[in-house]
Formats: structure tokens, C-alpha cells, sequence
């Protein structure tokens, strides 16, 4: 058995913001997949993602909604069966692991599920985020639902809102010099304590405040150009954003970083940005030259997401 495959994702733009309603942009990252797999020689690996997924079976056959209905009964045959989520991708590095895995779990034993194939009305998405976010609430404690709803649709997504997400195009790629890409902090980084540290902050009104001006201001502004293939004006704005985020976002940026964060926006070589909720994993990079970047990072693993 080999269930079909569901990738990771990169929340370009909106971390953190859109736990408080303002916009988002996030795209599937195919480099990094996943798939529900039953094995005759599970590894090690394969045992352990198995007595996971009986903790996930427990808490579905707990969880009270109207929502959505599962077929627990053929999911606990499965699990006992030695069912596993053979998965490349990274967990704890902001590209969606348990987003992948929530998605393949509904797929599978959903009843009237959502499909992609049907007409996905503003309703229809919203409950889905809304059954997706109480999936995966079970990993991080608190969740949006964006990540299993990407990995699910394996399409980019607009969110204007809690209540208003969509599905959008973004430009093609060019063969140009500019990209966006990833740095490997080579750091865990866990999602539920930096949620906690950005609740505890959201108690400061100069934070709110912060937040609710600048940050919101230049994130709609990068979805914007970003949407709209404004290059130049995208590169102005990410660096905003990048000053905005390491001024107000330093417990989640891993501390060696912070002095590369600056080198970046001193010199316009590349500016970087929160890749999920931070404190390690991946970091995000934007850059208008990615050779020259590349020579300025090569102590660091990078891997090309997009190219302008």
C-alpha cells in the first residue's frame, strides 16, 4: 500500500500575522513529500511514525465536531496493520511535516470529503481549513489549518483573512538572477513555545501596535508585488519586512543568525525573513543576485525555492 503523495509548503509571506488576521501567501514546495505506507520490514523510523499516528488515531476519536466524520474503524486497522507516514520532509523546520500528514489522514478516511477536483467555493475552503485546523491542533496546540489545506490542494493560497483564503496563481518563474530560497539553520526548531512567546507578546500594546501597522503593511505589500510580478518594488519591501522582524521577532530568530540578518539588510545582498514560526529550521531568503549570495552564504546549506 502506498497512499498518493502530499507535499511540503512555504508561507512566503504572513507568519505570525495571520494567527492575528492579517494577509498570508503561501505555495507548495515539491522537493519534499509525503505518503501513507504500510511495510512488511518497517524501520525504525517507520515504527516510531506508526506509534504516532495511534496517539493522532486517539485524539481524533476524542475530538467533538460536526465538522467532518472519519472512518476510525478502517484508520485502526491500518495503524494495527503497521501503517506509518513515510515522509521526506524535515519536521520542525516550517515546511509543513505535520501538514502533510494531517492532509493524507483526511484524504484517506474522510467521509464526504472535499475533493480538489470539485468546485472549491469560499465555504468549501473554509471548512476545510477550519477541519484542518482542528486536525493539526493536535501537533502544535494551536493552528491555523493553512498547512494541511496547502499540502491537501497542493495549490498556492491567498489568506486576506481568517474567514477569506482562495486559491491563486503566482507568476511563472523567469531565468533571471534573483530568487527566493532557503538557509538550513541546522537548529529543531518547535512551533507550540514560539507561538507562546508571540501570544505572551501580542499582551504589549506597542507589539499589537507594531504588528497591526508595520507588519501587516509591508507583508501586504510583498503579496502584492510578489502576486503582481512588481520585482523591484518586492525587493524594497522585503527589506521592511526583514528591519520589521528582526527589530520585533528576535526570540525566533536563532541568536547566531541575527548578525547574518543585518549583514543582509547593511548590504542588499539578500535580505532573510521567518520561514514558519522560527526558532530554528529553515530560514527564507530573498535576493536580487543569488550567485553573489550564495558566495556570502557558502558556509550555510541553501536550497532554491523560486527564481525572478
Amino acid at each position: 500500500m502506498k497512499g498518493p503523495l502530499f507535499y511540503a509548503k512555504i508561507l512566503l509571506f504572513g507568519e505570525y500575522g495571520i494567527i492575528k488576521d492579517s494577509k498570508g501567501l503561501a505555495i507548495p514546495y515539491n522537493s519534499y513529500q509525503g505518503a501513507l505506507k504500510i511495510s512488511e520490514n518497517p524501520s525504525e523510523i517507520a515504527i516510531k511514525s506508526n506509534e504516532n499516528l495511534v496517539k493522532f488515531y486517539n485524539y481524533l476519536v476524542s475530538l467533538k465536531t460536526e465538522l467532518v466524520q472519519f472512518r476510525l474503524n478502517d484508520f485502526k486497522h491500518d495503524i494495527d496493520k503497521g501503517m506509518y507516514f513515510d515522509s521526506s520532509i524535515p519536521q520542525g523546520y516550517g515546511v509543513g511535516s505535520s501538514g502533510a500528514l494531517v492532509a493524507s489522514i483526511y484524504d484517506k478516511y474522510a467521509y464526504d470529503k472535499i475533493t480538489v477536483l470539485e468546485n472549491l467555493t469560499r465555504d468549501k475552503l473554509l471548512k476545510l481549513k477550519q477541519i484542518f485546523s482542528l486536525m493539526e491542533s493536535f501537533f502544535h496546540g494551536n493552528s491555523s489549518g493553512l498547512d494541511p489545506l496547502n499540502s491537501y490542494l497542493s495549490l498556492p493560497i491567498l489568506i486576506n483573512s481568517k474567514d477569506n483564503v482562495e486559491p491563486t496563481g503566482i507568476p511563472s518563474q523567469k531565468e533571471g538572477k534573483g530568487a527566493v530560497f532557503l538557509l538550513d539553520s541546522e537548529i529543531v526548531g518547535e512551533t507550540a513555545p514560539m507561538v507562546n512567546i508571540f501570544m505572551n507578546k501580542m499582551k504589549n500594546e506597542g507589539f499589537r501596535k507594531m504588528l497591526n501597522q508595520d507588519f501587516a503593511k509591508y507583508t501586504d505589500a510583498c503579496i502584492d508585488d510578489f502576486l503582481h510580478g512588481n520585482v523591484t518594488s518586492l525587493f524594497g519591501n522585503v527589506k521592511q519586512l526583514s528591519k520589521v522582524v528582526l527589530s520585533n521577532f528576535k526570540p525566533m530568530i536563532p541568536k547566531p543568525f541575527h548578525t547574518l540578518w543585518q549583514n543582509g539588510i547593511d548590504t542588499n545582498a539578500y535580505y532573510l525573513k521567518l520561514c514558519g514560526s522560527g526558532g530554528g529550521g529553515y530560514i527564507l531568503g530573498f535576493t536580487e543576485d543569488y550567485e553573489k549570495a550564495k558566495e556570502l552564504l557558502k558556509q550555510y546549506k541553501l536550497e532554491l525555492v523560486y527564481r525572478f
